[in-house]
């Protein structure tokens, strides 16, 4: 099966034993890497309310969660929220992804000092783990690093 496929069965068919195969993958990969990092927590990139009751779950937080058990790091799933609706990011261009993130993101807590690992699914353009990333900068984050399952488009 390719990624492609396998990814959409994983984020809107409900394969989500699909998850713990992604972690043990990217714990594999780059796991000694995040573990050189020492990030304090992981952060999933969060989605709408609306978005995660259609789809029964938030993708990203599920793997933060997974790779976070493996790697015993805990996981703060409600520390970014995403405080309105955005459109879907798969058809527009940078610009415009860019444009369609601003001032989408909110940090609940303080993250002061703090070395934070963001989790994402798919890095196309950089644009929401750099929108996240800033927001979490502006907060007082200190070191930010971001990992993803894949790059490239759906």
């Amino acid at each position: 099966m390719q990624m492609k496929q396998s990814l959409l069965r994983y984020k809107y068919y409900g394969s989500r034993e699909y998850g713990w195969y992604y972690a043990e993958e990217i714990c594999r990969y780059v796991g000694t890497q995040i573990k050189r990092w020492n990030p304090d927590i992981l952060v999933p990139v969060p989605m709408t309310c609306r978005k995660k009751r259609i789809r029964g779950f938030n993708q990203a937080e599920d793997l933060a969660e997974k790779i976070g058990e493996l790697l015993q790091i805990p996981v703060v799933a409600g520390l970014a929220v995403k405080k309105r609706e955005t459109k879907s990011q798969k058809k527009l261009n940078a610009v415009e992804r860019m444009r369609n993130l601003k001032d989408a993101f909110q940090i609940t807590e303080s993250v002061r000092g703090l070395r934070i690992l963001i989790v994402d699914d798919v890095y196309t353009t950089g644009s929401t783990i750099e929108t996240l990333a800033e927001c979490l900068k502006e907060s007082g984050a200190g070191e930010i690093y971001f990992v993803t399952l894949c790059i490239g488009q759906l």
